[in-house]
């Protein structure tokens, strides 16, 4: 699933309790993670509910990193976040995360009215957490 097939599919959805049922489906989708990835290592800090980032990176055809995660989480709204966040970020070059604006796209979807304080805090310590990694691959590759 692409980020254009779920902003289109929220524009479905004219309820916000019909768009909250959407992102617990997108969670529901997030590839398994094992035990040995729901680590210490893994858990993102500053979000209520815990989740879990576990980052694998690769090198392209012109030996350049390209960053893929899977991700987790104990509650359901937030395990859908995650599910957006790795659409618009997993599989991606460390430029293109940063390039890659999460917040205007949550934004754009409705979430800045329709989340709690503690789970927009929690947004954006995902979203920090995958652009330090960008950033760190981005180091490494220089």
């Amino acid at each position: 699933m692409t980020i254009d097939e779920i902003k289109d599919n929220f524009e479905l959805l004219d309820e916000w309790d019909d768009r909250y049922r959407y992102v617990i489906e997108l969670g529901r989708t997030l590839e398994p993670m094992s035990d040995a990835e729901h680590s210490a290592a893994n858990k993102v800090q500053g979000c209520t509910s815990q989740v879990w980032l576990s980052l694998t990176t690769a090198r392209d055809a012109n030996s350049e990193p390209v960053l893929t995660y899977v991700g987790d989480s104990d509650a359901h709204i937030v395990r859908g976040l995650v599910a957006i966040l790795l659409t618009l970020y997993s599989g991606r070059k460390p430029q293109a995360i940063l390039d890659t604006d999460a917040i205007a796209v949550f934004d754009e979807l409705g979430f800045r009215e329709h989340l709690t304080p503690q789970r927009s805090n929690g947004l954006r310590s995902m979203v920090e957490r995958i652009r330090r990694d960008a950033r760190a691959a981005l180091a490494d590759a220089a």
